[in-house]
C-alpha cells in the first residue's frame, strides 16, 4: 500500500508564500513523476505542476514564474514553493504521483490541503 501524505496549507494574505510538502510512503520501487493539482469550488480540478524524475518540470501558465515544483528522491518527497499568491490560488491542492510498487504501476492521490489566499 503507497500512501501520499500532505501538509502546508493554510491561510495566507495576497502576495504572501506557503510551501507544500507532500510524502510518499509505502512498499516503493520507483517513483515515475510527482505532481500537485489544485480545485477550486465549482472547477474542474487542474494540473499546477509537475516534475518527473529526472527533474523536468512543467507548469500551469497563471503560476509560472511564481511557483516552484521539487522533489527528495531519497525522501520520496515533492514540495510546491508558492510565491506571490494571489486570490485566484485558493482551492483545495492535491499531491498525485505515478508510483511503482508492489502492486504494479498505479496512481496515488494525498488526501488535500487548503490553501486560501486572502485579506
Amino acid at each position: 500500500q503507497v500512501q501520499l501524505v500532505e501538509s502546508g496549507g493554510g491561510l495566507v494574505q495576497p502576495g504572501g508564500s506557503l510551501r507544500l510538502s507532500c510524502a510518499a510512503s509505502g512498499s516503493i520501487f520507483s517513483i515515475n513523476y510527482m505532481g500537485w493539482y489544485r480545485q477550486a469550488p465549482g472547477k474542474q480540478r487542474e494540473l499546477v505542476a509537475i516534475i518527473t524524475s529526472g527533474r523536468n518540470t512543467d507548469y500551469l501558465d497563471s503560476v509560472k514564474g511564481r511557483f516552484t515544483i521539487s522533489r527528495d528522491n531519497d525522501k520520496n518527497t515533492v514540495y510546491l514553493q508558492m510565491n506571490s499568491l494571489k486570490p485566484e490560488d485558493t482551492a483545495v491542492y492535491y499531491c498525485n504521483a505515478r508510483v511503482r510498487s508492489g502492486l504494479g504501476l498505479n496512481d496515488y492521490w494525498g488526501q488535500g490541503t487548503q490553501v486560501t489566499v486572502s485579506s
